[in-house]
């Protein structure tokens, strides 16, 4: 099963959301270090309502702390990056990927990217429009992967 990883997230309100959709697609949520923000930031509870209970949360004091982890337990570590190789649709997903994205403000570190095995991109129609929120971004990436792997139905 796919795994979202939030690197350095700064806005508490785009990781409630986010743990909203792990919530409900029944996926691991791995929130790496240092954060904007406290845990117990009640703006990061309001935003996940009362789905906390159903998140599978990880915490993280660094990259490498989750490296390890991620080491041992296996899988593809899958970049999300404006400045990916690969669109997101057209990549394969895998069911032990590890879907890596950056914070709000600065994206994935570049020493993160250069560990991820691939790096994949959303596209944007609009050349103005550099990225979407965060929250947004990782709902298509973790939606495309489970619908790949046949995991929404």
């Amino acid at each position: 099963m796919v795994r979202v990883v939030l690197v350095n997230p700064q806005i508490p309100p785009n990781t409630g959301n986010i743990a909203r959709s792990c919530a409900a697609t029944d996926t691991e949520l791995h929130l790496v270090g240092p954060l904007g923000f406290e845990i117990s930031d009640r703006y990061l509870k309001r935003a996940g309502l009362d789905y906390w209970p159903y998140v599978k949360l990880h915490y993280h004091d660094s990259f490498e702390e989750f490296a390890a982890l991620r080491q041992q337990r296996g899988g593809r570590e899958i970049g999300f990056s404006t400045s990916g190789t690969c669109n997101y649709i057209k990549f394969q997903f895998a069911p032990d990927d590890w879907l890596l994205f950056g914070s709000e403000t600065t994206g994935l570190p570049a020493a993160v990217l250069e560990s991820c095995d691939t790096t994949v991109y959303i596209p944007m129609a609009r050349s103005g429009v550099r990225s979407l929120n965060l929250s947004v971004s990782v709902a298509a990436g973790l939606f495309e992967a489970k619908r790949q792997l046949g995991e929404l139905e």
